[in-house]
């Protein structure tokens, strides 16, 4: 509001100053502005005498939201006010900071533990005027005159009746952004707009257009939203009302995630680079809020490359390098690009590069997410397995952004004054969307969707059911004709396949095509704009064109939800083996199959996607070799992946050449993966060495690693020098491991010179990583005293860590409490460690509890951490009281996990279910969590059955399992290595099932 009120960033710093000094005022005597002459003395205003004892209210204009980036400023300036008050003869007794903002996670973190140790300081009073103290302070009856003179709302000039008077020969063009609002009201055809657009963002493309002109990627002005994927939302006639349709978009509805990728855009506008993926479910809006984010560049002649042909994952490795400053990378449905198996991972480290490289600075990378997708990715990996995603987690670590499904109340509220307006499809999406608030679901079509698919025709809705158990099964998002109407023909039942006619096909999919409002059809054509655009340099085109199609997003998630226990018939495995070409559909396929113990169809998806070029397809052929004792034929396959450039294939052609101690070769493998981003390999040689006794190799490698920026080398080697007693080399390499960003380099000093006996050195370097906001360090010294049995300095140094924000050390203090018996803990303390602490924390202080023989207590923590997030509290103290063979309080709590959304207490809940010979139970327990994607409770529960000597129940659950897809922690080659699941099913049925569930009568050759 300022910034509209003011015109300029520059202005609305000014404005809020002065709105502060006014509701200060309001509630405050005396209080007064200085003025900057030209230092303000490090206040904007203040009550009191300037002679004695002050408070002051220190502005800081940090929009949409403050975070740790902003937290040298405000530390500078305390400095600074209290440097001046020195100086001129005043004090400070309080001192409040004002922002319009809220703060970030981490900035909240920061700011309690700096202000605490400030206090103590200084002997003042710190406060905070934030987002929520402000408006809670503007809407009192003291602050509601400042409230209407600075946030009354105002009505905007209405736009000409006729858009050709605003462009008259010789009158200014308007701005880029100007143009960009008017689709939904211009009257323009769709013919004259792009022109309108090429004429206004010409003057303005300016020095950054021509920087870009040997990079990827078109001016922004040039792109249409449609053309990135933005979901057209309905019709609107042409000026001259006889003409032909165009699409158009709705008035756009600011929410609070859009005032965050703001600030992105902001920080590229001024030079710096960024990234924000959204992540959100279909249809929520994720790609039209990056549309008009990006706006404010288009003027700036920024340009926007958005990689997709021949496809996106390709057309983004081969030009990421290429981009040059000034550029917006359009990761639309990012897992296409970071989650493709065979480079996502080089992807993000491109894409990283690209971030962190000041010669191409300043660019801005936008992207969306599903969140089954966001969650893939963060998922730490088991220990000793391969990490399919560390380089995709390391980018997105803090560069993620939810988006609501729902509009709130500020958001409908806003969304009825456009519709007032005269925004007459949102008018219309809000008569069906009021109570549910599901807006931009409802513009992009879902409820026509989905009644499309429901009430279609017989073949309609086969081929929509093969299209969604493609999709749901790894195959990319362009389906070939010819596979969809080939793999539709059992999911039709005998009646209505004998009644198909010759151009069954072809009417069905006409009907498919038809636009819901005119937004989106069910299951569309897609022209490859392999015929528009011409190939990205150094990238080969696979083969000819085959028509494709795509199926709406709405009822791709639809079909991954109601058809999750559900195998695909005969001909859906048949039509893939026959018609699907791309290498990674195939081996998706494959795991599927495999997963769902459809072995044969597994075994010839395999080989057709080895065949194809599928480095993943490859590697399980390897790993079967290993399982029939080929160690060399394993190698082999490996090396084959390896030269398609696949960095688990590398990972492990060097580990197998580290274990035969070919040490030279290892290390030439691991310098190649190090180049592209990953530095694990040579870490893990170094390691080896220096277990060796190599320490000279061992040190080369860990310098090769330190060289392309891997902090953690940085903390091996200083491991090395502090083996060695070389003290002093050991800090500074701790010291610049800590620059460089390792979280545990400070600690570790500390550590070093705690075990020395300096513990004032050790303090010193754990209040500097405080300083810093670490706090690893005063907790890692608090740990070390406790296992030392030293209780006084472990308390003060977990004291210390908890008053700078870290909730792990208050649970670490309060732990110790109960195990030394030194302390009792009060409630309020318990309480307070359980509504800050991490689920693992909080499992700690509910067993003290339970051990101690405070089972009431024990539940009271548990219960509260199901309150605040974290019900896998109730599930471990059901499996304590499950051990300690009390069934009866183990599966109340494990009921009571299962109703705040544990799925993992569904398995221990039906295994005690059926253990208590209530089978109806754990079966409804079981499918339960299989509607959740988790087939383990059935295949246990099968188990059971067979143990029991009910084969026939057996089958029955073990074939339910089979159907949803049994999986493990092993991920993409889980299918092969999953013994305890396949000795199970190989007991029902040893050569498999086909895809009707019937055993497979004849063994194929499994093995390559």
């Amino acid at each position: 509001m300022h910034e509209i009120r003011t015109g300029s960033p520059d202005g609305a710093r000014a404005d809020f100053e002065k709105m502060l000094a006014q509701l200060a005022s309001a509630t405050n005597p005396n209080v007064r502005m200085i003025a900057a002459n030209p230092g303000d003395w490090g206040i904007d205003a203040f009550a009191g005498d300037l002679g004695g004892a002050i408070t002051v209210w220190q502005s800081k204009y940090f929009m949409p939201i403050t975070t740790t980036n902003q937290s040298q400023q405000i530390r500078e300036s305390l400095a600074n006010g209290l440097k001046a008050a020195a100086a001129n003869g005043h004090t400070i007794e309080r001192w409040i900071l004002c922002i319009p903002s809220s703060m970030d996670g981490p900035a909240t973190h920061w700011w309690d533990g700096w202000k605490k140790r400030q206090e103590k300081t200084h002997g003042i009073v710190i406060e905070l005027w934030d987002e929520t103290k402000l408006v809670k302070r503007l809407q009192s009856p003291e602050g509601d005159q400042v409230r209407r003179a600075y946030y009354e709302p105002f009505t905007a000039p209405a736009a000409p009746a006729n858009v050709s008077e605003a462009f008259r020969q010789g009158d200014p063009v308007p701005s880029g952004r100007t143009v960009t609002l008017l689709p939904p009201t211009s009257g323009l055809s769709e013919e004259e707009f792009p022109g309108l657009q090429r004429k206004v963002v010409g003057p303005h493309a300016g020095q950054s257009a021509a920087e870009n002109q040997s990079g990827p990627g078109t001016l922004i002005g040039q792109w249409t939203p449609y053309d990135l994927e933005v979901h057209p939302a309905g019709p609107i006639m042409s000026s001259s009302r006889s003409g032909p349709q165009r699409r158009m978009l709705p008035g756009y509805v600011r929410r609070e995630h859009d005032e965050i990728i703001a600030e992105a855009v902001e920080a590229a506008a001024e030079g710096q680079s960024r990234m924000v993926v959204l992540v959100g479910s279909s249809s929520t809006g994720k790609t039209r809020a990056c549309w008009e984010a990006v706006q404010p560049l288009a003027e700036a002649g920024w340009r926007l490359w958005h990689p997709f042909d021949p496809t996106r994952a390709d057309a983004a490795l081969a030009d990421l390098q290429q981009v040059r400053p000034h550029t917006v990378v359009w990761l639309n449905e990012a897992q296409h690009y970071l989650g493709d198996p065979r480079v996502g991972e080089q992807i993000a480290a491109a894409v990283h590069a690209l971030l962190t490289d000041s010669e191409r600075r300043p660019a801005l990378v936008l992207g969306t997410l599903w969140p089954e997708y966001a969650r893939q990715y963060a998922a730490l990996p088991t220990p000793g397995i391969a990490d399919p995603h560390s380089r995709v987690r390391e980018l997105l670590a803090g560069r993620t952004l939810t988006v609501p499904e729902i509009f709130n109340a500020p958001a409908l509220t806003a969304a009825a004054q456009l519709a007032v307006n005269g925004d007459q499809l949102l008018a219309e999406a809000l008569t069906r969307t009021a109570n549910s608030g599901r807006v931009t679901q409802d513009l992009a079509g879902a409820p026509e969707l989905l009644r499309a698919y429901e009430h279609g025709s017989p073949a309609a809705r086969a081929l929509l059911e093969a299209a969604m158990d493609a999709r749901r099964l790894g195959v990319g998002l362009h389906l070939p004709l010819t596979f969809l109407t080939e793999a539709a023909l059992d999911y039709l039942d005998d009646s209505d396949l004998q009644g198909l006619g010759d151009d069954w096909a072809e009417a069905a999919f006409a009907e498919l095509a038809r636009t819901v409002h005119g937004k989106q059809a069910a299951l569309r054509r897609v022209q490859s704009r392999l015929l528009r655009n011409a190939p990205t340099a150094g990238l080969k085109y696979a083969g000819p064109a085959v028509p494709v199609c795509r199926l709406a997003d709405y009822l791709e998630q639809h079909g991954r939800t109601t058809r999750r226990r559900l195998c695909p018939p005969a001909s859906f495995w048949q039509a893939a083996c026959t018609y699907l070409t791309v290498p990674d559909d195939l081996s998706a396929l494959s795991q599927e199959a495999e997963v769902r113990f459809r072995l044969s169809w597994a075994d010839r998806l395999r080989h057709r996607a080895a065949d194809s070029g599928s480095a993943t397809a490859i590697l399980e052929l390897a790993l079967l070799r290993d399982n029939s004792d080929d160690p060399a034929g394993a190698e082999e396959l490996i090396r084959q992946a390896a030269a398609l450039g696949n960095l688990f294939a590398l990972e492990e052609l060097a580990r197998r050449r580290a274990q035969a101690g070919d040490y030279v070769e290892t290390e030439s493998i691991a310098l190649h993966i190090a180049n592209q981003g990953n530095t694990r390999t040579l870490i893990e040689l170094g390691q080896r060495r220096e277990r060796d006794g190599d320490y000279a190799g061992a040190e080369r490698n860990y310098r090769q690693a330190a060289n392309t920026g891997d902090a953690e080398a940085l903390v091996k080697l200083a491991w090395m020098r502090r083996k060695a007693g070389d003290k002093s080399g050991a800090e500074a390499l701790y010291r610049q491991a800590a620059e460089a960003g390792d979280p545990f380099a400070l600690r570790n000093l500390a550590w070093m010179l705690q075990e020395a006996g300096d513990h004032a050195g050790a303090e010193e370097v754990a209040l500097q990583a405080a300083d810093q906001g670490n706090t690893f360090a005063f907790r890692g010294l608090a740990q070390n005293y406790e296992r030392g049995g030293d209780y006084a300095r472990s308390e003060r140094f977990y004291k210390q860590a908890a008053d700078a924000g870290d909730a792990e050390a208050l649970r670490g203090l309060v732990v110790m409490w109960a195990r030394s018996g030194g302390q009792s803990i009060t409630d309020e303390v318990a309480r307070q460690a359980v509504d800050s602490t991490s689920a693992r924390a909080v499992r700690e202080l509910v067993e003290v509890r339970e051990q101690a023989g405070d089972r009431a207590g024990a539940e009271r923590l548990a219960h509260r951490a199901a309150n605040s997030g974290k019900p896998e509290v109730l599930l471990a103290l059901s499996l304590m009281r499950a051990k300690a063979e009390d069934h009866t309080s183990a599966q109340n709590l494990a009921r009571q996990a299962v109703e705040f959304g544990d799925t993992r207490a569904l398995r221990e809940l039906a295994q005690m279910r059926e253990q208590a010979g209530d089978w109806a139970e754990a079966e409804r327990l079981a499918h339960q969590a299989a509607d959740s994607g988790d087939a383990f409770v059935l295949r246990r529960l099968a188990e059971l059955r067979l143990k029991a000597g009910d084969r026939a129940s057996a089958e029955h659950l073990a074939q339910q399992a089979a159907n949803v897809g049994i999986r493990s922690s092993w991920g993409a080659f889980s299918v092969l290595v999953h013994a305890e699941s396949r000795h199970l099913l190989r007991t029902m049925w040893p050569y498999g099932l086909d895809p009707d569930g019937a055993p497979t009568s004849e063994e194929r050759d499994l093995t390559p």
